[in-house]
């Protein structure tokens, strides 16, 4: 059973390309059965694929053994020569301060440790963070997420591969992992929480699984598990289906603002329809987390219904039918919040290394891309000292003569920018005015902002003051990645 297991996972790992030969892997060690088999296997696979790995503890404060738990997975580390990485961080607190459940808490937390300690280790490279998740975890999904209501994605369940988190363990159930630990002789911690039905997953491990696996069919987990990789499948079929749709439909995309054509949205089959809808949403939105069939029902009605109509959706959201046209968008100083209500300023902190990208997810545009890069890392540079990109959405900026905090945010009174050589200053106001951009889009159009001074209006123009020079010794290069 032994090498079966890791046979297994190794298999599942070389299936989804979880891991490349010069990757850092950071892995959550919990001290738990599972992730203990994940640190076992990964260290195995790191001698026969070459990567480096860390592991990280995370000390939610609400066990009093919790300090035990760390002191083991301390020196199971040491013992096989992996750096240790200790956080502690008193989740009850931060659940209150943040208004979180502790259980989304508790994730936030751990998620946070983990990427932080990748940005310590990659340093530029390529860098994983591995989970411990196993096939009841998503089996247990699956079943949260089908008894709140969901759609193909959420019957998936967990994915194998998210982003940069990779599950090798999806692949093996409880039992198969624990008799691993067994055949090997090591010991774990037992978390006594997740004992508990505290939490409705608790309730759902605890009860509805064993009893589905003994009384309704062995193998329960497992044939969850199949159904759950064809639902991804599916997932990912209709999403390419419904992009191809959406160019198909979309006669305007804005920052904060898109429209459709009516008459031919209706061409399209009714189920496709609705996927179109629902991936115009998700690109205006943060994500599809507050976004439901029922909003997508809505907006079908308000289609079928004779005459101009408007509609409110999640995050301020508005949608209106006009003149042959579905327009979504926000109105004037609604545009998106963070969980505070409040508008979201997203400070730009470059890594100072050169090469080393920071990556953001900004409102109405999607992953951005920054690095800070030497000059001679630019081999166009000393062709044209004044080089500008011609790519709407890649910019090359003079890092050095940033002063301020530099972020991304909605504008305010006051802020200006630059628009000739001899940084003459204008209001941004009166420069989007200019621009003809629509009213009810300015005060949610995300800038790039050194204080009061812009950098850079996405889709339009960067100040004249931030352009490269034959001065330039430092290029910030910014790219956006998605979201448009």
């Amino acid at each position: 059973m032994d090498q079966g297991a890791f046979k297994k996972v190794k298999e599942y790992v070389e299936r989804y390309h979880m891991i490349a030969p010069n990757d850092i892997v950071v892995t959550g060690v919990s001290g738990g059965a599972d992730s203990v088999c994940l640190l076992l296997m990964l260290c195995q696979l790191a001698k026969e694929k070459g990567f480096s790995l860390a592991a990280v503890h995370v000390n939610h404060g609400i066990r009093p053994e919790a300090s035990e738990d760390a002191a083991y997975v301390k020196a199971l580390c040491s013992k096989r020569g992996i750096p240790f990485v200790l956080f502690e961080e008193d989740v009850k607190i931060y659940a209150k301060r943040e208004r979180l459940s502790e259980e989304e808490a508790g994730r936030r937390v751990r998620y946070k440790a983990f990427e932080e300690v990748l940005g310590k280790y990659a340093m530029g490279r390529g860098g994983k963070i591995a989970v411990a998740h196993n096939a009841n975890d998503r089996a247990e999904t699956m079943l949260f997420h089908l008894f709140r209501g969901t759609g193909l994605t959420g019957a998936g369940g967990m994915k194998p591969v998210r982003d940069n988190v990779i599950r090798p363990l999806l692949c093996l159930e409880r039992g198969e992992i624990e008799e691993y630990l067994g055949e090997k002789g090591i010991s774990f911690c037992i978390d006594r929480t997740n004992l508990e039905d505290t939490y409705t997953r608790n309730r759902i491990r605890n009860h509805i699984l064993p009893i589905a696996e003994k009384e309704v069919c062995k193998g329960a987990v497992a044939h969850m598990c199949s159904a759950a990789d064809l639902f991804l499948e599916a997932d990912g079929y209709i999403r390419r289906q419904a992009g191809e749709g959406c160019k198909r439909c979309i006669v305007e995309t804005g920052w904060d603002r898109m429209a459709l054509d009516i008459r031919k949205l209706e061409g399209e089959d009714p189920f496709l329809r609705r996927q179109i809808l629902l991936q115009c949403l998700e690109k205006l939105t943060k994500g599809r987390k507050d976004i439901t069939s029922v909003h997508i029902e809505e907006l079908g009605r308000m289609l079928s219904k004779q005459g101009n109509k408007k509609l409110s959706m999640p995050y301020g959201l508005k949608a209106k039918k006009e003149y042959g046209y579905l327009t979504l968008y926000f109105e004037e100083g609604n545009g998106q919040k963070d969980e505070a209500g409040q508008r979201l300023e997203i400070v730009v902190d470059v890594p100072e290394d050169p090469g080393q990208a920071l990556e953001l997810d900004i409102p109405g545009l999607g992953a951005v891309e920054l690095v800070i890069l030497p000059k001679e890392k630019i081999p166009s540079f000393y062709d044209n000292s004044e080089i500008i990109s011609r790519n709407t959405y890649t910019k090359w900026l003079d890092y050095d003569k940033i002063t301020k905090s530099l972020m991304f945010r909605t504008r305010k009174t006051g802020d200006y920018l630059t628009f000739n050589k001899e940084l003459s200053k204008k209001k941004l106001k009166n420069y989007m005015i200019e621009e003809k951009i629509p009213k009810d889009e300015r005060g949610n159009r995300y800038i790039l902002a050194d204080g009061s001074h812009v950098v850079w209006v996405p889709g339009y123009r960067i100040s004249e003051y931030y352009k490269l020079t034959g001065e330039t010794k430092r290029i910030l290069k910014v790219q956006i990645r998605g979201g448009l």
